[in-house]
């Protein structure tokens, strides 16, 4: 068995009181594809800072096989030092990298390489940082929400990069579809403690589950033996000292065990302050446009939003998903038509930008500065109190905003929004940094809201469980505009359209060149005569004839071996080892063949066309 690209055995680390990583392990071998799942705030993020040499444990053996190349993707990329995009992410190619992989990336992600990263959207951002780790092909990679901000068209563009990808991956990611498709297993990091699934993370839950439940029936049998013992100390028939002495070391030990168990991590408790009852017609909106300058975001648009209806918005970055929700509440005039809001109205909107004043403390938000108090549902509560239900410590109540993590300020913005008394919740991109637990709660407190609930996610699992409808662009291209009413999630939405995806090239093309149109998707081979060659395409002529060549030269040499006759009798199992690889390279020098064949012919059809 070959030995792991990457160890990490015992990892201990603490930042004071309880330790963030107690005894952690992680193990990454060629071909491993790896969910690492946990709680917020649970150490996930700083393992894979361990895992990619970034951060220092206390205590505990790292291993990174020589030569061996790790790229990181971390939640905030680091621009210091460079001028455009195509800058950043060459500086993440090693020496022996192909130059052209970084261009291809770009190309791939919606991105010239000219953007000045200081004018970036958070989209953009991600999807700079996505072509920087993934251009090298690296032997291991490490990525850290890597969905975060991206649209739904890049979110699946990514599932089949990393299903093709030669790299052994570990992702930590909210979004559980995406996982379910890129996911052999799982490390489920747990108190500080980590425990390995062989399975992908569509079993994680089940799994996760039953450990949590075998732990509990394991903690009440310990609680009733300690019952047991202490009343054969008090009442049994005395015997001899040293006996008695050796029972009452094994109570105190076994009180210690129960004491020192850490049980799993509470839920939190969500339940949106409720306004009054709103008219039975929620929002009314009438043939409304909106452009900007010779760009067109919304074209004609009609809808009529009913009380307790839940109306999910989706569409690539840039299409106008913020500007149609801001319209159809009523932030935002349109050029053209009417938006009407029914009887008592009350609105409370989540922002997905949920900037925060670094320097307030989680109180003072909580609170808009009055008192110590928050007043949900017309009952008042201590504001530590309220802070318990959304998982903050007490001691938590005087600190700074930017001390936060991402999940722990996604749960601050939810807690004060659910306060507000409201019956129309606008929900922009709210399942951003929450862990799956709280997402759990979320959905449940979505999609039993009896108020009507506008929601903006590219999280294609939360949408289907959660809405009652589907607002989807059509006519993606420069100047579209068109945004149709589906009924049902987003599953249910792509049926109707008859399987299409949402065509992102065409919203960016309108976002960053209006007067320019947008470039299609290169068009696979099987699907007809194209008018040229992809890059792809074309760096897949130039290189594999090389590839080809060296296969044929390591069969020479396998066959070569296999031709002595004395090789079996000396060494049978090694005779095996390397028929079974000699198969193997067969295989794919016939796959690598057949790809160059028919690329060959695509080539000649295009060139005599």
């Amino acid at each position: 068995m070959a030995p792991p690209l990457l160890s990490l055995d015992g990892i201990r680390l603490t930042f004071g009181g309880t330790p963030l990583l107690d005894g952690a392990a992680l193990s990454v071998s060629a071909g491993d594809r790896i969910a690492l799942v946990g709680r917020n705030g649970s150490g996930k993020s700083t393992l894979l800072r361990i895992a990619a040499g970034m951060v220092e444990p206390q205590d505990g053996e790292a291993f990174r096989q020589p030569g061996a190349t790790v790229r990181y993707l971390a939640q905030e990329p680091d621009w210091q030092g460079f001028s455009t995009v195509r800058a950043y992410v060459e500086a993440g190619l090693g020496p022996a990298d192909d130059p052209h992989r970084a261009t291809y990336m770009l190309e791939s992600l919606g991105l010239t390489g000219d953007e000045d990263p200081a004018t970036l959207s958070g989209g953009e951002a991600r999807r700079a940082a996505l072509a920087r780790v993934l251009a090298p092909e690296p032997d291991i990679l490490l990525l850290d929400e890597p969905t975060n901000h991206l649209d739904l068209t890049t979110i699946e563009w990514l599932e089949g990069e990393l299903q093709r990808t030669r790299s052994a991956l570990i992702v930590i990611s909210h979004d559980r579809r995406f996982l379910e498709r890129v996911s052999r297993a799982v490390v489920w990091l747990d108190r500080g403690v980590t425990r390995r699934l062989e399975k992908g993370f569509a079993h994680f839950e089940a799994w996760r589950d039953a450990i949590l439940e075998e732990e509990e029936k394991e903690q009440h049998k310990l609680g009733r033996q300690i019952v047991r013992e202490e009343h054969w100390l008090r009442y049994g028939v005395t015997a001899r000292r040293k006996r008695n002495m050796r029972r009452l070391g094994e109570l105190q030990a076994m009180r210690a065990r129960h004491r020192s168990h850490k049980g799993a991590e509470g839920l939190a408790v969500m339940a949106a302050a409720e306004g009054q009852e709103s008219g039975r017609l929620v929002i009314e909106a009438k043939a409304i446009s909106k452009s900007y300058g010779d760009v067109v975001v919304v074209k004609d648009f009609s809808t009529r939003i009913r009380r307790g209806d839940r109306v999910g918005l989706v569409g690539p970055n840039g299409a106008g998903k913020t500007t149609l929700v801001k319209l159809l509440i009523g932030q935002l005039a349109p050029d053209s038509g009417t938006v009407r809001l029914g009887a008592n109205v009350e609105i409370a909107a989540l922002d997905q930008k949920r900037e925060l004043a670094p320097d307030e403390t989680l109180a003072h938000y909580l609170t808009d500065g009055r008192g110590d108090s928050v007043v949900v549902n017309g009952e008042e509560k201590h504001v530590v109190s309220y802070m318990k239900d959304f998982l903050f410590k007490p001691e938590q109540a005087r600190t700074p905003v930017r001390e936060l993590s991402g999940g722990e300020r996604a749960r601050l913005v939810l807690a004060r929004i659910l306060s507000r008394p409201a019956n129309l919740l606008v929900l922009d991109e709210p399942t951003n940094d929450l862990d799956m637990e709280t997402l759990d709660l979320l959905q449940e407190l979505v999609a039993s809201y009896p108020g009507t609930v506008l929601l903006v996610s590219h999280d294609r699992d939360f949408l289907d469980r959660t809405v009652t409808s589907t607002i989807a662009p059509e006519g993606m291209g420069a100047g579209g505009g068109r945004w149709v009413d589906y009924a049902g999630g987003y599953s249910d939405m792509l049926a109707q359209r008859g399987g299409t995806r949402l065509d992102e090239r065409g919203a960016r093309g309108a976002k960053a060149a209006p007067a320019q149109k947008a470039k299609p998707e290169p068009k696979p081979a099987a699907a007809g005569p194209a008018k040229k060659l992809s890059y792809k395409q074309k760096y897949a002529l130039e290189t594999l004839p090389g590839e080809m060549d060296e296969l044929h030269g390591k069969i020479a040499a396998l066959e070569a071996r296999m031709a002595d006759p004395a090789f079996y009798t000396r060494d049978p199992q090694g005779f095996s080892r390397v028929a079974a690889e000699l198969d193997a390279l067969r295989e794919k020098l016939s796959a690598l063949e057949e790809e160059w064949l028919e690329l060959e012919m695509l080539r000649e059809e295009i060139e005599g066309a």
